[in-house]
């Protein structure tokens, strides 16, 4: 465990976020940066309007960060724990390989994690491949978790996901990195589904099938109203009547089998039960039933090297942009703007059931981990 979550290097950490959020020492670096590489995606998702973006903006993917770019903000940032590598799909950009072999020099972190639409199998395998060999060549033996979007079986996946065919292909995805796991056993491979107004009816018949996958690990985050999605107007939110039924039916079934389950896999768990109460509060109460610390625990780096506190913020309130600071993450994280936003969410002006952000909140939150640790050892 002290690997993946060394407790006695972020306890520090936590302790100097809270003195950051009273205004008593400038922001340590954050534990968790997820970088989206790329807007681009093949999915047309009824929960994301983020493809819309490229059929009206085309010349939007030359505006990328470069590899120079990256690798500049990467060695200006140190070590973080969680390297979050979003999309768009991931894996449409080419050089997500080389991306990681900077994330393992300059950040080390503690877990690299990939979310990917799983449309296309054979590429997948390939770049994932690359990436643990990068991986392996840094000496970084740490966990790779890739999770293939999982929203319905069958016909209603590919309807939620826009994509004819898609179903079948997540399945050939599965396969051929099940089968990469025998060479690379710091692979861990499971899928995630998003909780919307299209699914929420079926939780238990996906969770019940996701099972059947024999996959390291199932999740699932709620839909979301998100600036970076655009989103801002779309009714994809489930009750929370709704997501509370089917949530605590998913959250029994899990607490049965998490003793079972490998070291990470059993502490994302642990972390995840605690966040889907904290959830189901969120969409009754309307506010930060705990703490915020999005723009300090985390951050957002999107394709054309904007800094956010999250992605839910996102366009609305960013901390500032990498390209004009000379590609310096610190000077922006310690900037009179990012101490704008993080005032913002410090007095409650924004809440969210985002789950990458949760994982933080929960840090800091000595209540929650309490229920976290008895979730992994009771």
């Amino acid at each position: 465990m002290s690997k993946v979550f060394p407790i006695s290097k972020i306890i520090p950490k936590i302790i100097g976020y809270k003195l950051s959020r009273l205004n008593l020492i400038k922001p340590p670096m954050p534990l968790t940066v997820t970088y989206s590489i790329t807007n681009v995606c093949q999915s047309r998702c009824k929960t994301c309007n983020l493809w819309e973006l490229y059929q009206h903006k085309p010349n939007l993917r030359k505006k990328e960060l470069t590899l120079d770019e990256i690798e500049k903000i990467f060695k200006s940032m140190g070590h973080i724990y969680f390297f979050n590598i979003s999309g768009g799909e991931p894996y449409l950009r080419e050089d997500i390989p080389e991306i990681v072999d900077l994330a393992c020099k300059y950040l080390k972190p503690g877990v690299i994690h990939i979310p990917t639409n799983a449309i296309s199998p054979e590429l997948i395998e390939k770049q994932t491949k690359k990436i643990l060999d990068v991986m392996k060549a840094n000496k970084a033996n740490i966990p790779l978790t890739i999770k293939p979007s999982f929203d319905g079986i069958g016909k209603e996946h590919d309807k939620i996901r826009g994509i004819k065919g898609n179903f079948k292909k997540l399945l050939e995805t599965i396969k051929r990195l099940k089968a990469l796991q025998k060479k690379y056993p710091n692979l861990d491979v499971g899928v995630g589904t998003v909780i919307s107004v299209y699914n929420i009816d079926k939780i238990k018949e996906i969770s019940d099938y996701a099972k059947k996958l024999n996959v390291d690990s199932y999740i699932n985050e709620i839909a979301e109203q998100r600036s970076e999605l655009f989103t801002l107007n779309r009714n994809i939110t489930p009750s929370a009547k709704k997501y509370e039924k089917a949530i605590n039916t998913f959250s029994k079934a899990i607490k049965k089998e998490l003793k079972t389950k490998k070291r990470l896999t059993r502490i994302t768990q642990a972390f995840r039960l605690v966040y889907y109460k904290i959830v189901v509060r969120i969409l009754k109460e309307k506010r930060q039933v705990i703490p915020c610390y999005a723009g300090l625990t985390n951050a957002h780096i999107n394709p054309y090297g904007e800094v956010w506190p999250c992605c839910v913020l996102g366009y609305e309130k960013p901390m500032g942009d990498l390209r004009k600071v000379n590609y310096n993450f610190k000077k922006i994280w310690n900037s009179k703007q990012a101490n704008k936003v993080r005032k913002h969410i410090k007095q409650g002006k924004c809440y969210c059931p985002l789950a990458n952000q949760a994982y933080g909140n929960i840090l800091c939150s000595p209540s929650s981990m309490i229920k976290v640790i008895k979730n992994m050892f009771l």
